[in-house]
C-alpha cells in the first residue's frame, strides 16, 4: 500500500503534493463525512467529504465538523483552522433529503440546526476556502467562519425561498450585517446566486484568489500559517473583540477593546513581543 501511495504522490504536482501527503499521513480515521489534516505547523485543515451529494450538510456531517473543530480548538499545537470543500462545491446546502419529511413537532423537539451555532463558539480563527457552490447552509457555514477566501468559480446564494422555507443557519442576520438590508432582501427573497466577484465587492468575503485547482486552499493555509505564528492569546482576544462589534454599541465595544488590551499586559507574549520589537528580532511566542 505504501508503494502505491508513493507512486501516486509522484504524479501530483509539487504544489499540491504538500497537501495530499499531509492528508495521507494525518487523515483522521474517526470521521466518515470529513477529512482532517495538518498541512503546515500550527494549521488544521478540515475538508467536507460528501462529493456525491455536493457536500450537502447532513446532521452526521455537521456533528463531525463540530467535533473536529472542538478538538482542534483545544489542541495547543493548532493556531488556526481552514475549512474547505471540493472544487465543485464548498457545500451546496443543507441535506434536503434528510429534512423533507420532518414535521413541525420534529424540528421543534430536535432543535433542528441548533447545533450549527457551536461553530461560532470556537476561539481559534477559522478560514473558509470556498470553491464552487456555497448555497443555503453552505453560504451560512462560510459566513460563520472568520475569514472567507473564494476562488473565481465560487457561487454564493440563499435559495431556501424556492423550497417554501427561509434560511435557518444565520443568513437573515449575518448576510444583512455583511452586505446591507437591501441586498440581503434581494438575495433571500429571490433566491438568486451571486458570484465571488460580487461577494468581494459587497464585503462578504475577504478576497477572490487566483484561478486554478487548489489555489484557494493554498492561500487559506498560508493565511492560517501566518496567524498560527502569532501569540494565541492575542489572536483569540482579537477575534473576540471583532465579533463583539456585531452585538455591542460603539461605546461598549470600545470599552471591551480597551479592557482586553489592558489584560494582555499580564501575558508573557506581550513582554516577548515588545522586547523583540525593540531588539529588532523575531518574537518567539509561548502562548502564555
Amino acid at each position: 500500500m505504501s508503494h502505491l501511495i508513493l507512486r501516486s504522490a509522484r504524479r501530483i504536482p509539487h504544489t499540491k503534493r504538500l497537501f495530499v501527503s499531509a492528508s495521507i499521513r494525518l487523515m483522521s480515521t474517526q470521521f466518515t463525512n470529513i477529512l482532517t489534516s495538518r498541512p503546515e505547523p500550527g494549521v488544521a485543515l478540515i475538508t467536507l467529504n460528501r462529493p456525491k451529494a455536493l457536500n450537502a450538510l447532513s446532521s452526521p456531517l455537521m456533528n463531525e465538523l463540530s467535533q473536529a473543530l472542538k478538538e482542534f480548538d483545544s489542541d495547543p499545537q493548532i493556531g488556526a483552522i481552514v475549512v474547505t470543500g471540493s472544487e465543485k462545491a464548498f457545500a451546496a446546502g443543507a441535506d434536503i433529503k434528510e429534512m423533507k419529511d420532518k414535521q413541525f413537532a420534529d424540528v421543534i423537539k430536535e432543535n433542528w440546526l441548533g447545533n450549527w451555532s457551536d461553530m461560532t463558539r470556537i476561539q481559534k480563527p477559522i478560514i473558509a476556502a470556498v470553491s464552487g457552490f456555497a448555497l443555503g447552509g453552505g453560504c451560512e457555514l462560510a459566513m460563520m467562519c472568520d475569514i472567507i477566501l473564494a476562488s473565481p468559480t465560487a457561487k454564493f446564494g440563499q435559495p431556501e425561498i424556492e423550497l417554501g422555507i427561509i434560511p435557518a443557519g444565520g443568513a437573515t442576520q449575518r448576510l444583512t450585517h455583511a452586505i446591507g438590508k437591501s441586498r440581503a432582501m434581494e438575495i433571500i427573497l429571490t433566491g438568486r446566486h451571486f458570484s465571488a466577484q460580487e461577494a468581494e465587492k459587497w464585503g462578504l468575503i475577504s478576497r477572490v484568489v487566483g484561478d486554478g485547482e487548489g489555489v484557494v486552499v493554498k492561500e487559506a493555509v498560508e493565511i492560517a500559517k501566518t496567524i498560527a505564528g502569532k501569540g494565541q492569546i492575542a489572536v483569540q482576544t482579537a477575534k473576540e473583540t471583532v465579533n463583539a462589534a456585531y452585538e455591542l454599541s460603539l461605546a461598549e465595544g470600545l470599552r471591551l477593546e480597551r479592557r482586553l488590551f489592558h489584560g494582555l499586559f499580564a501575558t508573557q507574549d506581550q513582554k516577548e513581543g515588545m522586547a523583540a520589537f525593540t531588539e529588532k528580532r523575531k518574537a518567539v511566542f509561548t502562548h502564555l
